[in-house]
């Protein structure tokens, strides 16, 4: 586990290449294999690949989102939020699944917040997402992970580069 986060790192340039069936199943099960509170399940998922829908995604937020334009996969991770006062953590745990999973299997991955986010300046990018997929209003969404076979390198952070100063032993002083 220790290499994948090692040499996890945003990805935002994919090749063409598309993610085979039995990929897509493994990335489906990983997520669905992600903890929740109280193994409430609140997560749900929405797999796109039409390149049109990728491309609308895209335009999600002002900010941070046109790379799922490239990608041959984008998963729209949400919930319900009548189910869990805690959507928001559990879907940020399927989210990180999700793309530790990709990455064991030689794919690269970003995530697009998409929560507390605008489209422009009169609507949120999670109702642009709503409208978009035709999601029912007690779907709240948190991101968008795109997904695919990196086209560009980037190295590890170096060991000497994490940040030491942001653990603490027992109290903050």
């Amino acid at each position: 586990m220790i290499e994948l986060l090692r040499k996890r790192r945003s990805i935002r340039k994919f090749t063409a290449d598309k993610i085979t069936p039995e990929t897509r199943q493994i990335l489906i099960e990983a997520a669905l294999r992600s903890p929740s509170s109280r193994g409430g399940n609140p997560w749900e998922f929405i797999l796109v690949d039409d390149p049109e829908l990728l491309g609308q995604l895209a335009q999600a937020k002002q900010h941070g989102s046109q790379f799922l334009k490239g990608a041959p996969l984008a998963i729209v991770v949400c919930a319900d939020s009548t189910k869990s006062d805690v959507w928001v953590e559990d879907c940020s745990i399927a989210a990180i699944i999700i793309q530790l999973t990709a990455q064991s299997l030689g794919l690269g991955s970003c995530w697009a917040q998409i929560r507390n986010r605008q489209h422009d300046t009169d609507i949120t990018a999670e109702s642009y997402i709503r409208k978009l997929l035709d999601l029912p209003e007690q779907l709240k969404v948190e991101c968008v992970v795109g997904i695919g076979y990196p086209d560009e390198k980037k190295l590890p952070v170096p060991e000497d580069k994490l940040q030491n100063d942001k653990v603490k032993s027992n109290r903050w002083g």
